[in-house]
């Protein structure tokens, strides 16, 4: 695959959507991370790449961004992959099949399927917004970002015991908070706890990015592998909850409930009076404890 950063700043120059001209001085490009030795011929799934809405600017625009498709999307599941896990040889759901598919709806990008066939699907909208003012670095930063998170939702383990995909439950809030702390992990949310990017306050129930970031900050703060870990509590926490998953991977100490550790990331990254406004957290305990199949997980912003 060529290189992206040539890639992007040449097609700032031979593609330009509308009236809109190319910017003077393109978004930063972020390098992807790289791919461990370990990891380099690890098999993620076939691909199976569409554009089943062509005559969209959108679909146009991300042609002109990934030449190779199936490259990409394999080099950024080893990327996600290797984020959540210690090595080949760890307990990875087998995926067989990734169907991605660009097309025209309304949002950004969400994960179906199950077992061992997946399918993401990317806005052709959504696309075209990203490539706002003919950036197409900041386009392919976010394409990355959006493909990061979804891949995760494909690879990562999933908590039992701990309520169903419903927006408030200790389940939701792991699958979520999980997805967006790879995507920081793998460099497409500024790690720069001082960013636009991290959202301020909320607690670690709130999912997304707010969990993502704490996770992300423990991982940087409490042990260098905290990521991997914590997906791994996934299996060893059964019933799974927060305090149970913090005490599995830090030790059983009252300094290590997810309370106190959230309040020392609140104080870490100067977030306290946010904090202190931020919504109680539902006591575990009040959750439901039934385990719903969930046909799809959306990203959002």
């Amino acid at each position: 695959m060529r290189n992206l950063a040539t890639l992007a700043l040449a097609s700032l120059s031979i593609f330009s959507m509308g009236a809109a001209a190319p910017v003077a001085s393109p978004g930063k490009y972020h390098e992807p991370i790289g791919i461990e030795r370990q990891w380099r011929h690890y098999h993620p799934g076939k691909i199976n790449f569409q554009i089943t809405s062509p005559e969209k600017d959108g679909a146009k625009i991300y042609s002109s961004i990934v030449s190779d498709p199936d490259s990409y999307i394999t080099d950024n599941a080893r990327r996600v992959i290797q984020t959540l896990y210690f090595s080949p040889a760890d307990s990875i759901p087998d995926i067989r099949v990734i169907d991605y598919v660009v097309r025209d709806f309304d949002g950004i990008s969400y994960k179906s399927g199950g077992g061992d066939n997946v399918r993401i699907d990317y806005s052709t909208d959504w696309i075209e917004k990203s490539f706002a003012n003919n950036d197409t670095l900041k386009l392919d930063y976010e394409t990355r970002g959006v493909i990061y998170h979804e891949l995760t939702h494909a690879f990562q383990l999933e908590p039992k015991g701990c309520g169903s995909y419903d927006g408030k439950s200790p389940y939701w809030a792991f699958i979520e908070g999980t997805a967006d702390a790879v995507r920081l992990a793998c460099g497409c949310f500024e790690q720069d706890f001082a960013s636009k990017d991290r959202p301020r306050g909320g607690n670690w129930m709130s999912g997304y990015r707010i969990t993502g970031y704490f996770l992300y900050w423990l991982n940087q703060n409490k042990d260098k592998d905290f990521i991997r870990k914590f997906n791994r509590t996934a299996l060893d926490v059964v019933p799974w909850s927060w305090d149970e998953a913090m005490y599995h991977i830090l030790g059983r100490d009252e300094k290590n409930s997810v309370a106190s550790l959230w309040n020392e990331y609140m104080a870490a990254v100067g977030d306290e009076e946010d904090a202190a406004r931020a919504q109680p957290v539902v006591a575990e305990d009040q959750q439901p404890a039934e385990r719903k199949h969930r046909k799809g997980k959306h990203h959002r912003k």
